[in-house]
């Protein structure tokens, strides 16, 4: 097969059916190099509004490189794999300090940044500079394995090398970022995972081997995941009135690990009684009521399940440590970044802050 029997229907596609997204309308390196890293496994829908925010107030490299870490983590709220954030920071530093805030239109000295793999350096190589590399992620591999036939496992690198190789071969180029992005297209909104590839909208179909034996579905092969490591807490709300303004004791985790550097309620291992709450506070030096049970909740990571239960309780007495704030209303909507595993408890909290006088405790 000839790269243009690929690369031409694909490009006319996309062209007329590509959606219409705010870091394509400008696609400066910055804007796609920060568009990129929010889209590593989230979905854009979830992205748009986080992007617009985050170019609104960081719209330079410089900007960004200089941004407070705690303000940068509550831009990132609620988007998740926080690391994500704190790599764009260390990169940002970088790329002023080596490049005079601009980033470099090669794709080694890209991939040398943190944060920054093959992918998205081969995404910002080629659809901000116009350089001929490939962006290969999940969606491409998807594609390529139906299209060509491959039942290797994408996960294994002998297989996305060899696809590697083949998205290379049908790139034309005099227009690598326009056929990285319409592949990543095509196999974000058409050549679907998980058994519903829409073939008769694709492009491809006509070239598609799987289509043609009719066992899309079949394809890819992935090396099953293992099984999620449950864990167990108690999230435990400690309000007090402060010159009759109510507040709610806010920790911060530590500095490695899950969610390093985010706020949250106090957070206690296990599934704790009411009795244990209270024993386990001022185990820590801290003297509270337990007033009334909190909802429970659930969370889950790529490889850690999360499963809370809760308190609310009356703050009595009791020495905090640095690690520790009180956080009023407005300090908890648009201070201190509280991640996603705890927003149950962030949500009743900012609720109970801002109505104190229905929730008599």
């Amino acid at each position: 097969m000839q790269p243009e029997t690929l690369s031409q229907p694909l490009l006319a596609w996309f062209h007329e059916n590509k959606r219409i997204l705010p870091f394509r309308t400008e696609s400066t390196p910055y804007r796609v190099w920060v568009s990129e890293i929010m889209l590593q496994q989230t979905r854009v829908s979830a992205v748009l509004d986080y992007f617009e925010r985050f170019m609104k107030e960081l719209p330079t490299v410089q900007a960004l490189a200089e941004c407070p870490p705690d303000r940068l983590m509550k831009l990132w709220e609620g988007l998740g794999y926080y690391s994500r954030a704190r790599n764009l920071q260390k990169a940002a530093q970088v790329i002023v300090a080596q490049y005079g805030g601009k980033l470099p239109a090669d794709y080694k000295a890209l991939l040398a940044l943190p944060g920054i793999g093959e992918y998205t350096a081969g995404a910002i190589a080629s659809i901000s500079f116009g350089l001929p590399v490939t962006a290969v992620d999940g969606n491409v591999l998807r594609v390529f394995s139906r299209v060509l036939w491959d039942e290797g496992d994408i996960l294994r690198p002998d297989t996305k090398k060899r696809l590697t190789a083949q998205t290379a071969y049908f790139q034309p180029p005099d227009a690598p970022g326009a056929y990285n992005e319409a592949l990543m297209e095509l196999g974000a909104i058409v050549c679907l995972p998980n058994g519903a590839p829409l073939c008769t909208e694709c492009p491809l179909s006509h070239l598609c081997e799987a289509h043609r034996r009719g066992r899309e579905t079949e394809l890819p092969h992935k090396t099953p995941k293992k099984a999620r490591r449950r864990e167990r807490y108690t999230a435990l709300l400690i309000l007090r009135r402060e010159n009759e303004t109510p507040q709610i004791l806010l920790t911060r985790r530590p500095a490695d690990g899950v969610l390093a550097g985010l706020w949250q309620p106090v957070l206690l291992e296990g599934t704790l009684s009411k009795a244990e709450a209270e024993s386990a506070l001022a185990a820590l030096g801290l003297h509270a009521k337990v007033c009334k049970a909190a909802p429970k909740a659930r969370h889950i990571f790529t490889h850690l399940e999360w499963e809370l239960s809760g308190w609310v309780c009356r703050f009595e007495s009791g020495t905090l440590s640095q690690e520790h704030v009180w956080a009023n209303a407005a300090g908890l909507c648009g201070e201190y970044a509280l991640p996603n595993a705890v927003k149950a408890y962030s949500d009743l909290a900012k609720e109970m802050l801002s109505c104190p006088d229905r929730f008599s405790l």
